[in-house]
């Protein structure tokens, strides 16, 4: 794959009774910020922003660290945008909707 950004969306979804499912979605949060990668934590998903190896790795990493805790079960949504031939960033998408004052 190339060396372009991209930009992804994680949303964890755990499936358990052990505990609280936020407190899982935190540990994922938690892997993603530790890895250093830029992200943006929203209400139903984080964003990430790299190259597609880096993404991918971050990804990884949160599954098997749920994996390897414990959580018995859980969704993984994922969406990637990828461009070809450049970078495509979450600002370049959105940055129309920035309020300035």
């Amino acid at each position: 794959m190339h060396t372009h950004i991209i930009n992804a969306s994680i949303q964890i979804v755990p499936i358990v009774l052990d505990k609280h499912p936020y407190l899982w979605v935190d540990d994922a949060i938690a892997i993603i910020q530790q890895s250093g990668i830029k992200h943006e934590v929203t209400p139903f998903a984080t964003v990430l922003e790299g190259t597609y190896e880096e993404v991918m790795r971050v990804i990884h990493q949160v599954n098997e660290f749920l994996y390897e805790k414990g959580c018995s079960e859980w969704i993984a949504n994922l969406q990637i945008q990828i461009r070809s031939e450049g970078d495509i960033t979450g600002n370049e998408k959105t940055e129309k909707f920035t309020t300035r004052n």
